[in-house]
């Protein structure tokens, strides 16, 4: 954990010094709050599943920063008028997103004894967050900023930083009275092929909850709208995918698991202009 947070302070400085630069050139900032719903995919439940999908839901929040590039602050006038200034702009974000994990579809449903161990094992996912997306507005920011449009719609590409700290459980009660209750770590109370026998890898086991960090690629559509001069509402959309597969405290080896962690997440959220 240690490790992490070296990690995450190490990119915190990197943005404030990304941030700082862009303030020396005399751009304007903003800053926001943002919240909603998080439906998190992983390898807990079913893929392209509806229930899954609808199930493992949680909640998000985070504190959003904007460099401005239409506007500049040391002298309270436009930039320079060029297409980038007034389409563009620079997000950095540090949030906070938790999700209950539960296995859902066909295997769960049946009601046979074998997908005993599936039912009663669950999860949570914890996810610290910072990184950058580079926002474009297709129409013009000094014209929404005038109000001469109520909305302004965006779509953003970005990177974020992941420290995630998952949680595992099972109430798993084994019949034989053989299995330590409780204990995700005895694999006779998790499902899956991985229980000790011939030829198995004694390395190998799917409940992974150490924590570690991660690189994420993140892209949302969304748009703003005037509230005041110096304040907007946003919602938007967003997907990010995870570059691990252990962001759920859950890596198993099948066929079946195509893809890595990744969610989708509605924020709200409101801006305020700094300067």
């Amino acid at each position: 954990m240690a490790l992490n947070f070296k990690q995450l302070t190490f990119i915190s400085l990197v943005l404030l010094g990304i941030n700082s630069g862009f303030a020396q050139l005399g751009f304007s900032h903003e800053i926001g709050v943002i919240a909603g719903p998080v439906a998190f995919q992983s390898d807990f439940g079913v893929r392209n599943n509806l229930e899954t999908n609808a199930g493992n839901t949680g909640i998000g929040i985070g504190i959003i920063h904007y460099i401005n590039f239409s506007y500049r602050a040391d002298c309270n006038c436009y930039s320079t008028d060029t297409y980038f200034n007034d389409h563009f702009k620079l997000r950095s974000e540090i949030s906070y997103n938790t999700t209950k994990l539960n296995h859902f579809g066909e295997w769960v449903d049946d009601p046979r004894p074998r997908y005993d161990q599936l039912r009663h094992h669950s999860g949570k996912a914890n996810n610290l967050d910072i990184g950058m997306q580079l926002e474009y507005f297709p129409l013009s920011i000094r014209a929404f900023s005038a109000t001469q449009y109520s909305f302004a719609p965006f779509v953003s590409l970005g990177v974020h930083f992941t420290s995630f700290n998952p949680k595992a459980y099972t109430d798993y009660v084994d019949p034989e009275g053989l299995a330590d209750y409780g204990n995700v770590f005895d694999p006779r109370n998790i499902f899956g092929p991985w229980r000790p026998g011939p030829g198995d890898d004694p390395g190998y086991y799917p409940v992974k909850i150490d924590g570690g960090t991660t690189w994420s690629v993140v892209g949302s559509m969304g748009t703003r709208y005037k509230l005041t001069i110096l304040s907007d509402l946003m919602v938007d959309l967003r997907w990010q995918y995870f570059f691990s597969n252990e962001v759920d405290g859950l890596d198993h080896k099948l066929k079946s698991n195509k893809a890595k962690d990744w969610l989708v997440w509605l924020n709200f959220g409101y801006i305020y202009y700094l300067d």
